[in-house]
Order: structure tokens, then C-alpha cells, then sequence
């Protein structure tokens, strides 16, 4: 009796990734504002299962946001203006800390985005926020396209430097500090450099481009905020390229990782930024459509590095092949 050769079982890959000594279990992680503050998305999707969880960003102060329509669909993408919206510094650490903190003893590590209208707003709310244990790093969002102020600091390299000076300066040593980049700038290699010298431990890039959208009929923009920032796949070759350009110039050299993000929906997409020179991953307009996109994408990874004979996903971040 004929029998049949066994399915040899796939390798096991290790998708761990340390991102300046925050050791994560898989590269994957929600885009901030995308997610809330913890559970919203709890009912669709095993959360634990990340490596991180990022919050909306947070403010010193609550902020109401943008009047409505903050929320614009355009092919290839999104718009939005949501213009910070968040309950403020007081309300995050009594409420919302204590499910992040439960989150984070299920596994996935916890990173709380930090907004600003003042050097003293980052600072303040910076050095609160990581005194918490349960805070594995702070994201600086100083590239928010949706406030009057909200790239003040992120397109120009010496007052962002100095703010992330003061922000390192104020934050217990074992609480990370990534700094989020905007892509509205000239040349990102200078603020990526400017973070770099400040203190930045990581980087995460890109945030949205700036954009609009018009009413034709009434003639108007269909955003309250006039314009919004752009996310989807529409932006991912142009992150791939940003993320490429500063992981060369920049972070490569001065050995600080990069989390890629910018239209992230497959496994595919996760592998250029990886190639590009991203260490770790994150996906936000995507989620809109099937929250477990995250999962499905290590799930990808994982087989795609096994058919590259790899042993870890580290073997293939920043290897892209550049003809001279």
C-alpha cells in the first residue's frame, strides 16, 4: 500500500524585533489614532497577539478635535482632520492607563503618543505619561497636519532638536522616546537627523500627507479643516522611498530603528518597508477595513521568510539591493 511523504513542517521564524532595547515579540503595531485608547477594537481582533499597542495621541489639556466632516474617503485612501481629539492628560492616566496596563500584562508592549501646543505641553505631559510602568515608550507626534500648530516642530530640524532634548531630558531612561517624521518637509533626512542628535531612541515615519479634497457641487472643501492628511495605500510607495532615504542617510549609521507605516495592508507591503529599512511595522487605514490585518500580515511574514531560508526577520531589514 502506497503511502504519502509527509508535509514537512514550516521552520519557525522568530519575528521579535528590538527596537533600541524595547524588546517586542512581532513586529506589528496599530498606528496611532487609529485604535482609541485600548479595548475599541477589542471585539474584532486579538490585540495581545501585537507586539505594540499605540494610542491616539494625547494632550495636556482635552481637546474636542476638528468640527465635522473630519472624515474624507478618497480612492487609493483616506483624509482625515480629526485634530487631536483626546480626553487630556488627567482623564488618560485615571481611565484609560489601567486597561493599557491589563493589555500590556496579556503581552504586547505599550506606546502612548504625546501631542503639544508649547515645548512645556510636550514636557509636561512627556514626563507624566512615562513615569507610569506600564509605558514602554512615548511617541512624540510633532508632524500632525490636521491643527493650526501641529507641524510647527516637526518641519523645522533646530527647534525640533532642542524640543527633543528637553523631552528626552525629562523622561525616566528606561521609557523609550520615538519621534514620528512628516513627510510635508523638503528634505527629511535633516529632521530625521535633528531627532537623532536630540535624543530620539526611535524613529516611526511617516505621518500623513498634507491634502485636499473639493465639493464640486457646493464648491467647498469637503473637510470642516479645509485640508487633512492623507493615509492609505496612495502614500505607501512614497513611505517605502522616505523610509529608505533617512534608514541610508541616517538611522542606519547611527544604529536607531525605524518603524515603517504608510498603506501597510499585506504581508507584501510589510516586506518593502522591512527591505527598505524599517525594524518594526505599523498599520492604521487598514484597520478600517479588517481590523486583523496586523495578524494576518505576521502571518504572511512568517512563510515568506521561511521560503528565504531566515531564521528571523532582523536577516532582512534595510537589504535592499541598490545598483551604484
Amino acid at each position: 500500500m502506497a503511502t504519502s511523504t509527509p508535509t514537512p513542517p514550516t521552520p519557525t521564524v522568530d519575528l521579535s524585533v528590538d527596537l533600541a532595547g524595547l524588546r517586542l515579540a512581532g513586529p506589528m503595531m496599530t498606528a496611532s489614532g487609529t485604535c482609541g485608547y485600548a479595548w475599541e477594537y477589542g471585539d474584532f481582533v486579538d490585540l495581545t497577539k501585537l507586539g505594540a499597542f499605540v494610542t491616539k495621541s494625547i494632550t495636556l489639556h482635552p481637546r474636542k478635535g476638528n468640527e465635522a466632516y473630519r472624515i474624507v474617503e478618497t480612492r487609493g485612501g483616506m483624509l482625515n482632520a480629526i485634530g487631536l481629539a483626546n480626553v487630556g492628560l488627567e482623564v488618560f492616566l485615571k481611565e484609560k492607563l489601567p486597561q493599557l496596563a491589563d493589555m500590556r500584562s496579556k503581552g504586547p508592549r505599550i506606546i502612548v503618543n504625546v501631542a503639544g501646543h508649547s515645548v512645556e505641553d510636550y514636557v509636561v505631559t512627556t514626563q507624566r505619561i512615562a513615569d507610569e510602568k506600564a509605558i514602554d515608550a512615548i511617541e512624540l507626534n510633532v508632524s500632525c497636519p490636521n491643527v493650526k500648530d501641529g507641524l510647527t516642530f516637526g518641519t523645522d530640524p533646530l527647534l525640533l532638536r532642542q524640543l527633543i532634548k528637553e523631552v528626552r531630558a525629562s523622561m525616566r531612561r528606561d521609557c523609550k522616546l520615538i519621534v514620528k517624521l512628516s513627510p510635508n518637509v523638503g528634505d527629511i533626512t535633516l529632521t530625521a537627523r535633528a531627532a537623532v542628535e536630540g535624543g530620539a531612541d526611535v524613529l516611526s515615519m511617516i505621518n500623513t500627507y498634507t491634502a485636499m479634497a473639493i465639493d464640486i457641487h457646493k464648491r467647498k472643501p469637503r473637510l470642516a479643516n479645509t485640508t487633512g492628511g492623507l493615509s492609505g495605500p496612495a502614500v505607501r510607495p512614497l513611505a517605502v522611498y522616505l523610509v529608505n532615504r533617512v534608514y541610508r542617510a541616517v538611522a542606519r549609521d547611527a544604529n536607531v530603528p525605524i518603524i515603517g507605516m504608510g498603506g501597510i495592508q499585506t504581508w507584501q507591503d510589510a516586506a518593502e518597508f522591512l527591505l527598505a529599512g524599517a525594524s518594526a511595522l505599523a498599520v492604521g487605514t487598514a484597520l478600517f477595513v479588517d481590523p486583523a490585518t496586523p495578524i494576518k500580515i505576521m502571518d504572511g511574514l512568517s512563510s515568506y521568510l521561511a521560503q528565504q531560508k531566515c531564521a528571523s526577520l532582523r536577516e532582512i531589514v534595510g537589504t535592499l539591493k541598490i545598483d551604484p
